[in-house]
């Protein structure tokens, strides 16, 4: 169960099991998609594991001009992203 309120006030994509390039190409239409929809906050659910996926999903958001922020949430499991959205 998950106890974060925010999971269910923001779109998710949960990536558990992906390899880094498939999580990182879900992670771009997944974002090319909330940005269509005008979501301005998305998570992005990547697991603790080894933090290998966390550490590659990071510095992808790092470079995306279309990303305003990221922080990993309380749950460290999942990154709440904060998109440049046009109003």
């Amino acid at each position: 169960m998950n106890n974060n309120p925010f999971i269910n006030l923001y779109p998710s994509i949960d990536l558990h099991g992906e390899d880094v390039v498939n999580a990182l190409i879900k992670v771009d239409e997944f974002i090319n998609d909330s940005i269509k929809l005008k979501q301005k906050n998305i998570i992005v659910i990547h697991g603790k594991g080894t933090y290998k996926l966390k550490e590659e999903i990071h510095k992808y958001l790092k470079k995306d001009k279309r990303v305003l922020s990221y922080n990993l949430d309380i749950n460290i499991g999942q990154t709440i992203i904060s998109l440049k959205v046009d109003k």
